[in-house]
């Protein structure tokens, strides 16, 4: 977020209550981690450097979603023509393939209200802090 008057950019303050779930050490890039708090598994990657954190529940059947491959997707192209990009934007439920962006939980496919949680994950020194 920029603030509109000043042109630098700023932080708004995380909402949930704040859990350290790793050091970065422990949380190097394509690296992740499933965690368990008040009962909800939340999977937390480190994605090229980039943290996110989602629900560990594909919404389709309930699939462990953090446990899919991260990758990208096939882009709209012309008949015969194949252009991947969107390189490492999603993960792949393990059980029927459906995507899901890492930064919204949205599905890549229409799946009518279905959507991944995410939270608010960040690096906060040397540690990983999820807000949950």
């Amino acid at each position: 977020m920029t603030d509109a008057t000043t042109g630098t950019a700023t932080t708004a303050a995380p909402e949930g209550t704040r859990h350290v779930v790793a050091t970065l050490a422990e949380l190097p890039p394509g690296s992740r981690r499933i965690v368990e708090i008040d009962g909800r598994s939340i999977g937390v990657l480190n994605v090229d450097g980039r943290l996110h954190a989602l629900m560990n529940r594909c919404p389709h059947h309930g699939a462990p979603l953090c446990e899919g491959v991260v990758k990208g997707t096939m882009q709209d192209s012309a008949p015969h023509e194949y252009s991947y990009g969107r390189h490492n934007e999603f993960v792949v439920c393990p059980w029927h393939g459906y995507e899901f962006r890492l930064d919204t939980g949205r599905p890549l496919v229409d799946m009518g209200r279905l959507r991944v949680r995410v939270y608010e994950v960040r690096a906060e020194g040397d540690d990983v802090v999820l807000y949950v």
